[in-house]
């Protein structure tokens, strides 16, 4: 279980995938709406997103010509929003939650 724990937590310490995940936690979204949200080629785009759909992080479901890319799940969602959270509270200085 802890080796499946620190796999996920890699995935997302690279700063472009987490970006791509802070992106999918909203919502799903097509190759092209990361690509723009990114501000990355679609080839880096690309290239995560098959990382983090092997890594089982991300679903995909077609729409027509489209992938659409969504979380795999609600742990997921919430790991990536406390992540950002977290994040926003160091930079900030805002205090910590106890």
């Amino acid at each position: 279980m802890l080796e499946t724990a620190a796999g996920t937590l890699r995935m997302l310490a690279e700063p472009t995938r987490l970006h791509l995940l802070w992106q999918l936690a909203q919502g799903p979204k097509s190759v092209t709406d990361l690509t723009t949200a990114a501000d990355v080629p679609r080839t880096v785009v690309s290239q995560h997103l098959a990382k983090l759909r092997l890594s089982g992080l991300v679903d995909t479901r077609k729409n027509g010509r489209h992938v659409i890319y969504s979380l795999h799940d609600g742990h997921l969602v919430r790991l990536i929003q406390e992540t950002i959270n977290h994040a926003d509270h160091r930079v900030t200085g805002e205090p910590v939650h106890t």
